[in-house]
């Protein structure tokens, strides 16, 4: 038997057996892969933090920048023509853009904060549902 025969035969008999997973030993009693849990989340701190930034961090900071606006736009006005109303207003434009990134960087930090605490408790829900066995009409039996 020559070797192109003798591989088509070990192809054809791989082919015709019927392979399945095999596991080399079953999961431990309290179910899972083994070992210990390492992911740990605490929503409501989650969620308790992002109440922070809203309350105590993003509210002041649009007032900081809000009062920075009027003092800024007033001391322009007073030096019109001269260049450091230019200057000043180059600076408050900068102003402007730092605060709102600040803004958007904390409205975003909230945000995934929350979205962290709703979709971590509800992965572990839809785990919990598609792990148990619907019940049927010849359950314990």
């Amino acid at each position: 038997m020559s070797f192109e025969e003798e591989w088509n035969d070990l192809k054809q008999a791989a082919a015709q057996r019927q392979t399945g997973m095999r596991l080399n030993q079953l999961a431990p009693e309290a179910g899972g892969g083994g070992g210990t849990a390492d992911l740990k989340s605490a929503p409501v701190r989650k969620r308790k933090f992002a109440n922070t930034i809203e309350t105590q961090l993003e509210k002041p900071t649009r007032q900081a920048g809000d009062t920075v606006d009027e003092s800024m736009g007033a001391a322009a006005r007073a030096f019109a023509g001269w260049d450091t109303a230019v200057g000043l207003k180059k600076s408050h434009e900068k102003w402007e853009d730092q605060v709102n990134r600040l803004v958007g960087r904390l409205v975003t930090n909230k945000t995934q904060l929350r979205n962290a605490a709703t979709q971590l408790g509800n992965t572990d829900i839809d785990v919990g549902h598609s792990l148990r066995r619907p019940q049927s009409n010849i359950s314990g039996l």
